[in-house]
Protein backbone atom coordinates (compact mmCIF):
# COMPACT_ATOMS: atom_id res chain seq x y z
CA UNK A 1 0.00 0.00 0.00
CA UNK A 2 1.36 3.55 -0.83
CA UNK A 3 2.00 5.62 2.26
CA UNK A 4 2.16 8.99 0.45
CA UNK A 5 -0.53 10.03 -1.75
CA UNK A 6 -0.30 12.82 -4.58
CA UNK A 7 -2.28 15.57 -4.42
CA UNK A 8 -0.53 17.92 -7.01
CA UNK A 9 2.22 18.75 -9.19
CA UNK A 10 3.96 21.93 -9.60
CA UNK A 11 3.09 23.23 -13.35
CA UNK A 12 5.26 26.36 -13.14
CA UNK A 13 6.18 29.63 -10.97
CA UNK A 14 3.18 32.49 -11.04
CA UNK A 15 4.76 35.99 -11.02
CA UNK A 16 8.08 36.91 -8.77
CA UNK A 17 6.79 36.44 -5.13
CA UNK A 18 7.53 32.71 -4.83
CA UNK A 19 4.43 31.62 -5.44
CA UNK A 20 3.84 28.48 -7.85
CA UNK A 21 1.02 26.87 -9.93
CA UNK A 22 -0.22 23.33 -9.01
CA UNK A 23 -2.22 21.24 -11.19
CA UNK A 24 -4.15 19.34 -8.68
CA UNK A 25 -4.17 15.40 -9.09
CA UNK A 26 -6.74 15.23 -6.30
CA UNK A 27 -10.67 14.88 -6.66
CA UNK A 28 -11.03 17.66 -4.43
CA UNK A 29 -9.12 20.37 -5.26
CA UNK A 30 -10.43 22.39 -2.18
CA UNK A 31 -8.53 20.54 0.21
CA UNK A 32 -5.82 22.48 -0.31
CA UNK A 33 -7.46 25.03 1.76
CA UNK A 34 -7.14 22.84 4.66
CA UNK A 35 -3.85 21.51 4.34
CA UNK A 36 -0.83 23.00 6.11
CA UNK A 37 1.83 21.38 4.67
CA UNK A 38 2.99 18.83 1.97
CA UNK A 39 5.65 16.93 0.74
CA UNK A 40 7.85 18.23 -2.20
CA UNK A 41 9.29 14.75 -4.10
CA UNK A 42 12.75 16.24 -4.85
CA UNK A 43 13.94 13.33 -6.58
CA UNK A 44 16.52 12.81 -3.57
CA UNK A 45 14.49 12.82 -1.17
CA UNK A 46 10.86 14.49 0.38
CA UNK A 47 11.06 18.23 1.48
CA UNK A 48 8.10 19.34 3.83
CA UNK A 49 6.96 22.86 2.82
CA UNK A 50 4.36 24.66 4.75
CA UNK A 51 1.76 26.77 3.05
CA UNK A 52 1.01 30.41 3.56
CA UNK A 53 -1.49 31.27 0.81
CA UNK A 54 -3.84 29.13 -1.44
CA UNK A 55 -6.02 30.28 -4.21
CA UNK A 56 -7.28 28.83 -6.97
CA UNK A 57 -7.22 30.16 -10.62
CA UNK A 58 -9.07 28.22 -13.64
CA UNK A 59 -8.29 24.61 -12.98
CA UNK A 60 -5.06 25.43 -11.12
CA UNK A 61 -3.86 25.76 -7.42
CA UNK A 62 -1.76 28.95 -6.91
CA UNK A 63 0.13 28.24 -3.63
CA UNK A 64 2.57 30.36 -1.62
CA UNK A 65 5.36 28.28 0.37
CA UNK A 66 6.57 29.72 3.77
CA UNK A 67 9.81 30.96 3.53
CA UNK A 68 9.93 30.91 -0.29
CA UNK A 69 9.34 34.65 -1.51
CA UNK A 70 11.16 34.99 -5.04
CA UNK A 71 10.97 33.04 -8.03
CA UNK A 72 14.12 31.61 -7.55
CA UNK A 73 13.21 30.16 -4.69
CA UNK A 74 10.79 28.06 -6.48
CA UNK A 75 11.83 27.56 -9.70
CA UNK A 76 14.22 24.32 -9.21
CA UNK A 77 10.46 22.71 -8.57
CA UNK A 78 8.34 22.94 -11.40
CA UNK A 79 7.75 18.98 -12.52
CA UNK A 80 8.06 18.05 -8.83
CA UNK A 81 4.98 16.09 -7.28
CA UNK A 82 2.96 17.50 -3.86
CA UNK A 83 2.55 14.49 -1.30
CA UNK A 84 0.73 13.94 1.77
CA UNK A 85 0.69 10.84 4.32
CA UNK A 86 -2.02 8.39 3.84
CA UNK A 87 -3.24 9.36 7.14
CA UNK A 88 -4.13 12.39 6.14
CA UNK A 89 -5.86 11.16 2.83
CA UNK A 90 -9.47 12.30 2.28
CA UNK A 91 -11.49 9.35 4.00
CA UNK A 92 -13.05 6.75 1.74
CA UNK A 93 -16.48 5.47 1.84
CA UNK A 94 -17.72 1.89 2.07
CA UNK A 95 -16.37 -0.14 -1.21
CA UNK A 96 -14.32 3.28 -2.08
CA UNK A 97 -10.72 2.87 -2.72
CA UNK A 98 -7.16 5.30 -3.55
CA UNK A 99 -6.45 4.44 -7.23
CA UNK A 100 -2.56 4.58 -6.01
CA UNK A 101 -3.56 1.10 -3.92
CA UNK A 102 -4.87 -0.59 -6.81
CA UNK A 103 -2.54 0.42 -9.39
CA UNK A 104 -0.46 -2.91 -9.91
CA UNK A 105 -2.87 -5.09 -8.19
CA UNK A 106 -3.46 -8.71 -9.08
CA UNK A 107 -6.74 -9.53 -11.47
CA UNK A 108 -7.94 -12.52 -10.34
CA UNK A 109 -11.76 -14.60 -12.31
CA UNK A 110 -14.66 -15.57 -10.31
CA UNK A 111 -13.27 -19.13 -10.09
CA UNK A 112 -9.98 -17.65 -8.61
CA UNK A 113 -7.66 -17.99 -12.10
CA UNK A 114 -5.54 -15.24 -12.59
CA UNK A 115 -6.73 -13.01 -15.29
CA UNK A 116 -4.16 -10.32 -15.59
CA UNK A 117 -3.09 -6.76 -14.02
CA UNK A 118 -4.74 -3.58 -13.10
CA UNK A 119 -2.59 -0.89 -15.09
CA UNK A 120 -4.60 1.98 -14.84
CA UNK A 121 -8.43 3.58 -13.50
CA UNK A 122 -10.04 5.99 -16.62
CA UNK A 123 -11.92 7.96 -14.07
CA UNK A 124 -15.74 8.91 -16.27
CA UNK A 125 -18.50 10.62 -15.65
CA UNK A 126 -21.06 7.58 -14.61
CA UNK A 127 -18.28 5.32 -12.85
CA UNK A 128 -14.75 4.25 -13.03
CA UNK A 129 -13.67 1.95 -15.33
CA UNK A 130 -10.21 -0.20 -14.88
CA UNK A 131 -7.50 -0.59 -17.96
CA UNK A 132 -6.71 -4.20 -17.28
CA UNK A 133 -3.56 -5.94 -19.07
CA UNK A 134 -4.87 -9.36 -19.33
CA UNK A 135 -2.41 -12.40 -20.10
CA UNK A 136 -4.60 -13.52 -23.03
CA UNK A 137 -7.01 -10.74 -24.06
CA UNK A 138 -4.66 -8.33 -24.21
CA UNK A 139 -5.59 -4.80 -22.65
CA UNK A 140 -9.38 -5.22 -21.12
CA UNK A 141 -11.67 -2.45 -19.97
CA UNK A 142 -13.70 -2.97 -17.16
CA UNK A 143 -16.40 -0.65 -15.78
CA UNK A 144 -16.08 -0.69 -11.64
CA UNK A 145 -19.80 -1.59 -11.23
CA UNK A 146 -20.67 -4.24 -8.98
CA UNK A 147 -22.12 -6.60 -11.17
CA UNK A 148 -18.01 -6.59 -12.41
CA UNK A 149 -15.87 -6.17 -8.91
CA UNK A 150 -16.90 -8.85 -6.84
CA UNK A 151 -14.25 -8.46 -3.90
CA UNK A 152 -11.21 -6.71 -3.61
CA UNK A 153 -7.97 -7.07 -0.95
CA UNK A 154 -6.16 -4.19 -0.87
CA UNK A 155 -3.89 -5.51 1.94
CA UNK A 156 -3.08 -8.67 -0.41
CA UNK A 157 -3.35 -6.55 -3.29
CA UNK A 158 -5.73 -8.51 -5.88
CA UNK A 159 -9.14 -7.93 -6.91
CA UNK A 160 -11.74 -10.75 -8.12
CA UNK A 161 -13.66 -9.88 -11.47
CA UNK A 162 -16.87 -11.64 -12.80
CA UNK A 163 -16.36 -10.83 -16.70
CA UNK A 164 -19.98 -9.89 -18.07
CA UNK A 165 -20.90 -11.44 -21.02
CA UNK A 166 -19.77 -8.91 -24.39
CA UNK A 167 -16.69 -7.57 -22.48
CA UNK A 168 -14.10 -9.60 -24.15
CA UNK A 169 -15.66 -9.18 -28.18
Amino acid sequence: MEQYFQVGVISSTHGIRGEVKVYPTTDDPARFRRLKEVLLDTGGGWLTLELEQVRFFKQMVIVKFKGYDSINDVEKYRSKGLYVPREQAVPLEEGEYYIADLLGMKVLTEDGGHFGTLRDVMQTGANDVYVIDSLHSGEVLLPAIADCILEVSVEQGWMKIRLLEGLLD
